[in-house]
């Protein structure tokens, strides 16, 4: 059955859906439920292919910048804006208050291991 209301808000959708359905012939009917099945399937059959990170490893005394850009390179398929806020706060943190680099580029790594595991689903 065709719901007529769901939590996304196509209940006027689904009542028009619903109505427009019953006023079908048969033939038609099964024709238009073969092909919202077809569009369903095709929804849910293949998400969006993700590669993997290319893990390029942290050479000893790496600055925080040239972790930066290995990561940004290891990482290629993330939006960088969307981490520009995480990774300037840690930057500012190294900068100004004299947070090591150690410690900055360990945390700059698990910001970019989060937000590829969120891309990908993993989390």
């Amino acid at each position: 059955m065709i719901p007529v209301s769901s939590p996304g808000g196509t209940g006027a959708q689904g009542k028009e859906l619903l109505r427009l359905f019953r006023d079908l012939p048969e033939e038609h009917r099964r024709t238009l439920l073969a092909f919202a099945r077809f569009l369903a399937a095709e929804d849910v059959a293949t998400p969006a292919e993700i590669p993997e990170p290319e893990h390029i490893p942290r050479p000893d005394g790496e600055s925080v910048v040239r972790a930066m850009k290995r990561l940004s390179a290891s990482y290629h398929m993330l939006d960088k804006s969307k981490l520009l806020n995480e990774t300037s706060a840690l930057m500012a943190q190294h900068v100004m208050q004299g947070r090591p680099a150690r410690e900055v580029i360990d945390e700059l790594e698990a910001i970019f291991d989060a937000h590829y595991r969120q891309m990908a689903g993993r989390e």
